[in-house]
């Protein structure tokens, strides 16, 4: 299989640590990354709204794909991000039937690698094509194309944001704070290590919330300990950070 996929990304560093897990499923498939977007077999916009300039970025992507889907029907386009959000997508299909899958922000892809090999059955060589390209244990993988020549990884440790500020829409766009679990952090940042990254960035709308969604778990002190443990890692940031939450 020669497919490859292109990804358009607009917003925040979470959406590039959303686009490369995304990225890591598809490779899995056998999928390599195209940086013509005009070629590419399956099109994957990432979008932002937090400004309305962002927001119109991505409206006028969709615009612009519309006709390339109407010269090309096989291919596939994807809509992730806060454009998406969480509270569903009736509006989007209706203004844009063509695109094929819609997905909520801090996916993992799985409903556009359902859309992809719904009625077929990956073949034994395409499945020996995929070990090229990404591990098949469940650990993160930086796309093929960026192995060995990124040194610094962004690495979601909280979805979501539970505060209600009138400015801000990412509560409604991306949900509930969620924690993930330190162990599943932690192999992520060892896969990544192991493919030359020496910086991971820990990201979260309020970062040092990271636990209080989880009833006498972890902190993000515990975090850094964990983090810092894994060896060969060189450097550790974190952001966004809010000063109520940091002692």
């Amino acid at each position: 299989m020669n497919k490859s996929y292109h990804f358009w990304i607009t917003g925040c560093q979470m959406n590039y640590a959303d686009a490369r897990r995304v990225a890591t499923e598809l490779e899995k498939l056998g999928y390599h990354a195209n940086p013509d977007l005009d070629s590419a077999d399956v099109i994957v916009l990432q979008t932002c709204t937090v400004r309305q300039q962002s927001e119109d970025k991505a409206y006028g992507k969709l615009h612009q794909l519309k006709h390339i889907k109407e010269q090309h029907p096989d291919k596939t386009i994807a809509v992730m991000g806060c454009v998406v959000g969480v509270r569903g997508n009736e509006k989007l299909e209706k203004v844009f039937p063509f695109v094929d899958v819609f997905m909520e922000p801090s996916t993992d892809g799985q409903p556009l690698i359902a859309h992809l090999t719904q009625d077929e059955i990956i073949a034994i060589e395409e499945q020996e094509l995929a070990q090229r390209y990404a591990w098949q244990d469940g650990d993160a993988v930086l796309p093929a194309d960026q192995r060995g020549d990124v040194v610094a990884a962004p690495v979601a440790i909280v979805y979501g944001c539970s505060h209600a500020c009138t400015f801000c829409i990412i509560p409604q766009k991306r949900g509930k704070e969620r924690s993930r679990a330190i162990g599943s952090i932690v192999s992520e940042v060892r896969a990544l290590v192991k493919q030359g990254v020496k910086e991971v960035m820990l990201l979260g709308q309020i970062v040092d919330r990271y636990g209080y969604d989880v009833p006498d778990g972890p902190d993000l002190a515990d975090l850094l300990k964990a983090v810092n443990d894994v060896e060969g890692l060189e450097r550790i940031r974190f952001l966004t950070s809010h000063p109520n939450y940091m002692t």
